[in-house]
């Protein structure tokens, strides 16, 4: 408590510069999941992407990113456990936010799309096991979130695999293309509509109260109708789209799909602003829970509560790095994505997330703790098997995976050096 009285704003300014470290490095790296098949299938150029996410991945950060947050990410360790030394949880959560940040920066640096939720669980099971005890960690939990390193990338790869080849078979291989291209479009574009409403509803919306209340017990069943009405609009909308562009012969003579990838590259201009949207809402958490644990202990004068509110300022704070990060350095998990595991046309871009969006909102409804980056990658993947293995660089999947492997260990690995050391320093 001391500790708490005598060094409560310098460690609260600590927090706050940590905190954005971390959602620098959220920019930097997780932004891929939105943007880097649009750029990979040349539906969006860099830097039109980086302009649509920014403004996106911010609104959903600062407008959807939580009133509430749990004090301890994921309910991997109990706060209460530190009831009588809150000093340890704020040095805990100062450490969790620099190693994860510090570890995105090293991913990013080499390309590799890695998890911020697995990087920040991995910094605060570190600091938790050896700083306080092995039994504050919540060890059932982290068996699942390992568990969703195989279940993410396989449910993923599955559905845009199927996404894919129904796209083949209905459109791309018949006599007709464009013509087919017109007809069945609607339809994805029904299921894009449906899929990423729910997905904003689920994963962002109800943090601001916008939780649709027709009776039902569940969130998801609340969402339903609502997104079904969305999928119908946009379907109605799309159709009218479609119907304005005209067979480019010039188009086609260059490419037999020339006209068709045009089509899916206006529908993944749509696609992108939406999975921003509730990327940003859903993992600007990673990066200020933590923040607002150290806020909630220090005005407090050192009570520890198990959920803190969260004032708008550290949402700001938050959403100001994730743009900071993608701004200047989401171009080099963005072309890993989107270049390096399989080449992308906008209709494999589609597909791949469709299939990520999918099984973010099967997961939401299930309880499936999983990896929005593991699940863009297995989309990814599915798409490029959907043309055989040779259309894999199987060379960038293995150091991929070699990534994810490594992410837990060096989350924690880091986190114990600076607990340790925040810890001599201000005890």
């Amino acid at each position: 408590m001391q500790v708490i009285a005598e060094y409560g704003n310098i460690l609260l300014i600590m927090a706050c510069c940590f905190g954005f470290f971390m959602a620098w490095g959220v920019g930097a790296n997780d932004v891929a999941n939105a943007m880097g098949t649009s750029v990979g299938a040349k539906a969006l150029t860099v830097k039109q992407a980086i302009l649509i996410a920014m403004i996106f991945e911010f609104a959903g950060a600062y407008l959807a990113g939580g009133e509430v947050t749990s004090t301890i990410r994921k309910g991997i360790l109990d706060p209460m456990i530190l009831e009588n030394s809150p000093e340890l949880l704020v040095y805990g959560m100062m450490a969790a936010l620099l190693a994860a940040g510090t570890w995105l920066m090293i991913a990013t640096a080499f390309g590799w799309p890695v998890s911020t939720t697995h990087s920040i669980v991995g910094a605060l099971v570190g600091f938790a096991a050896v700083g306080i005890s092995v039994d504050a960690v919540n060890w059932p939990k982290l068996g699942q979130i390992v568990a969703s390193w195989v279940v993410s990338p396989v449910l993923a790869g599955t559905l845009s695999f199927g996404l894919f080849m129904s796209v083949q078979k209905l459109i791309l291989d018949t006599k007709d293309p464009f013509l087919n291209a017109k007809k069945y479009i609607p339809f994805y574009m029904f299921a894009v509509g449906f899929m990423l409403s729910m997905v904003t509803l689920i994963k962002g919306l109800k943090h601001v109260g916008i939780n649709p209340d027709f009776g039902f017990e569940s969130t998801f069943a609340n969402a339903l109708p609502v997104a079904i009405a969305i999928g119908l609009v946009v379907a109605l909308i799309g159709k009218a789209m479609i119907h304005k562009i005209k067979d480019d012969p010039i188009a086609a003579n260059l490419n037999r799909f020339g006209n068709v990838e045009r089509i899916f590259a206006v529908l993944m201009i749509f696609t992108a602003c939406a999975m921003a949207f509730a990327h940003g809402s859903n993992d600007v958490a990673n990066a200020v829970g933590p923040i607002a644990a150290v806020v909630g202990i220090i005005s407090s004068g050192g009570a520890v509560a198990a959920e803190s509110a969260m004032p708008p300022w550290i949402l700001l704070l938050g959403g100001g790095g994730i743009v900071l990060g993608l701004a200047t350095y989401g171009f080099k998990v963005m072309a890993t994505i989107g270049r390096k595991i399989t080449e992308l046309t906008p209709s494999r871009g589609f597909a791949a997330e469709l299939g990520a969006a999918t099984t973010v909102v099967l997961a939401s409804a299930t309880g499936l703790p999983i990896s929005t980056t593991h699940t863009l990658v297995g989309a990814v993947l599915g798409v490029g098997l959907a043309r055989g293995i040779g259309a894999l660089n199987l060379r960038v999947i293995g150091t991929i995976f070699m990534s994810w492997i490594i992410t837990l260990p060096a989350g924690a690995g880091l986190a114990i050096l600076f607990f340790f050391f925040f810890k001599g320093m201000f005890s």
